[in-house]
């Protein structure tokens, strides 16, 4: 179903910043300490290596592209139009513009950082790969690349998938990556809970094409190749 209403993406907009600035302003990071500590004093092996398979679910560069570029090759075989490739260049131009340039402007540490003050936002101790850990990518990018892959099976099926199934594969995901990179101390639970506002807003951006239509429909060109 096609959105309409633009107060949702208000709200979600408007819940990212004020996270954000609660913990620029030093709110919330003890409970993010806490819980981190916690996880990682009850994490018996077996289980962290379960969570981390589980983890991979989320992962965008290893999994989730290389999933939706399959099916995206798949649909512009049988369509043989550049329509087919539309879904995958719009998730990943959405992502890139948006969850990176956040992640690099906050320069937050990871839970496993080991120098001063590994809690805070815009830490100039943190470097490399710590200091990309608000907001979560993971959580964000299993929102917004689950929703795409949705519109590519659509498509490719003979048959629209089942409401059960279509929002088994939205929602599944997203939860299961949530509560593992926080498990697994990849993230503090605020950089899990702010992944989940973008990623709730970008999947609404891309909702709010009409994709069915968008990829049945032909252009003049396509019409006469």
């Amino acid at each position: 179903m096609r959105l309409r209403g633009w107060w949702p993406d208000v709200l979600l907009v408007a819940g990212f910043v004020a996270l954000t600035v609660a913990l620029a302003r030093g709110h919330l990071l003890a409970t993010d300490v806490a819980i981190a500590d916690w996880v990682s004093a009850h994490r018996p092996a077996p289980l962290y290596w379960t969570l981390r398979v589980l983890n991979y679910l989320g992962q965008g560069g290893q999994v989730l592209m290389p999933v939706a570029l399959v099916l995206t090759a798949l649909l512009f075989w049988r369509m043989r139009s550049w329509r087919a490739l539309v879904p995958f260049a719009s998730v990943f131009v959405l992502t890139y513009v948006t969850i990176g340039p956040l992640k690099i402007w906050l320069d937050r540490a990871a839970p496993g950082f080991v120098g001063p003050d590994r809690e805070i936002l815009f830490n100039p101790a943190a470097s490399g790969q710590y200091s990309v850990s608000y907001p979560s990518g993971h959580v964000a990018n299993a929102l917004a690349w689950y929703f795409i892959i949705a519109v590519l099976l659509n498509a490719l099926l003979f048959a629209p998938l089942s409401p059960r199934v279509y929002l088994t594969l939205r929602v599944v995901p997203p939860v299961v990556v949530f509560i593992t990179t926080t498990y697994l101390a990849f993230h503090w639970i605020t950089d899990s809970i702010a992944g989940l506002l973008l990623g709730l807003l970008l999947a609404r951006l891309l909702s709010r094409v009409p994709w069915e239509a968008f990829l049945r429909s032909r252009s003049r060109t396509e019409a006469l190749a």
